[in-house]
């Protein structure tokens, strides 16, 4: 019973996390459309391909026994592919100041997880080592990853305004980390677990700021058109006045 139910939250946490990764899609539809990056933050991105990076490794039978991870490695897998697709396009479209920012910050979490891969794999000689060598780190990926919502939380109680922290990334979050905390227990893994003790409530705070902020709406600047036609009105009336003075000034030659 125990290990259906394990399985069962396995199963849904995966489902959940997919829609996780998945959830930015929306955000980067509106990006592509506007050719623009605005004020969304790439950091989220690049700390959630350090988590997958790290989580894929960890499942795979190099790091556990076996396949006794085998959710793990397909959620975190196709995060990897949907990550560094994210990435690809918001340094496409983003200012070259942004771009040397992003590429160092991708490369160095590259960098860093080869590293990791080559200690446990040479350094470490049996299964227990390695999970607690690389579940540590991945560990402080994943307390890092639930963290970075700081950045976007942040921008929410500055502006009032809920635009760039969007709704079902922090659904999903707080749905995902929800089951990975009890497939963790259940599974008696607190490197599954622990990271989740984060998530889960950093989940519940934006969906609370979500909540408060999102009647508020956006305050718009006037639009260009809308500069240009007060623009063409203004000199009308110009115009207009001007053609009276010239009438009913007597000193003004006919």
């Amino acid at each position: 019973m125990g290990d259906r139910l394990r399985l069962a939250i396995g199963v849904l946490g995966n489902a959940a996390s997919l829609l996780l990764y998945a959830a930015p899609i929306l955000t980067f539809a509106r990006i592509i459309k506007r050719k623009s990056t605005e004020e969304f933050s790439c950091i989220p991105y690049i700390l959630a391909l350090w988590n997958c990076l790290l989580y894929t490794w960890y499942g795979l039978p190099v790091v556990s026994y076996r396949w006794e991870n085998f959710p793990v490695v397909t959620v975190n897998g196709v995060g990897i592919l949907l990550e560094i697709s994210f990435i690809a396009i918001y340094f496409w479209l983003t200012s070259t100041k942004q771009k040397i920012k992003v590429a160092a910050m991708a490369l160095g979490v590259l960098t860093f997880f080869i590293i990791i891969a080559i200690v446990s794999t040479f350094i470490f000689h049996d299964h227990h080592h390695r999970k607690v060598f690389v579940g540590s780190i991945g560990l402080v990926a994943s307390v890092a990853m639930y963290g970075s919502p700081l950045v976007a939380v942040k921008q929410v109680i500055k502006t009032k305004s809920v635009e760039f922290m969007p709704f079902y990334l922090s659904l999903f979050s707080f749905i995902s980390s929800s089951l990975w905390l009890a497939y963790g227990l259940l599974s008696h893994d607190l490197f599954l677990a622990s990271p989740n003790l984060v998530g889960s409530p950093m989940g519940v705070l934006q969906l609370i700021l979500y909540c408060k902020y999102r009647q508020r709406g956006v305050v718009e600047g006037p639009s260009k058109w809308d500069l240009e036609s007060n623009g063409d009105r203004n000199k009308s009336k110009q115009l207009q006045l001007a053609e009276n003075d010239h009438v009913t000034d007597p000193k003004c030659p006919s």
